[in-house]
């Protein structure tokens, strides 16, 4: 291990136990979008293999709480445009056994997550 990893190391060990949890704030969430984002050329096209019936989602992961993101994408601030115009509702089942973890860890979770649920033949948009 070199030297700066050392450190840091030894700064999150002396760190207090609630700020050390703070670390592990990220969390990924799914959002329900309506069945007419189909409509949408290009979420049909990232979607070649959606089996008729499954619902539409969108994957995101975020350092604040998904039910606040959630209102911030539909108040369309930093909102990804399917979820503002065809989010409906967060789909905790899908995704709260995740939370909360580290960034990376976060960051990875969006992409798997995302390829999970589209090879269970969701239709789904991950920015």
């Amino acid at each position: 291990m070199n030297a700066r990893n050392e450190h840091a190391a030894k700064a999150t060990r002396d760190m207090p136990p609630s700020r050390r949890a703070r670390s592990h704030h990220y969390s990924v969430y799914v959002i329900e979008l309506s069945g007419t984002v189909w409509n949408e050329a290009r979420f049909r096209r990232a979607n070649p293999d959606y089996v008729t019936g499954m619902p539409f989602v969108y994957v995101g992961m975020t350092g604040i709480d998904p039910d606040v993101r959630f209102d911030k994408h539909k108040a369309g601030i930093q909102s990804n445009r399917f979820v503002r115009e065809f989010g409906l509702r967060l789909l905790p089942h899908l995704y709260d056994m995740y939370n909360p973890m580290p960034y990376d860890g976060a960051r990875d979770m969006e992409v798997e997550l995302a390829i999970g649920l589209r090879e269970a033949g969701y239709g789904v948009w991950q920015a």
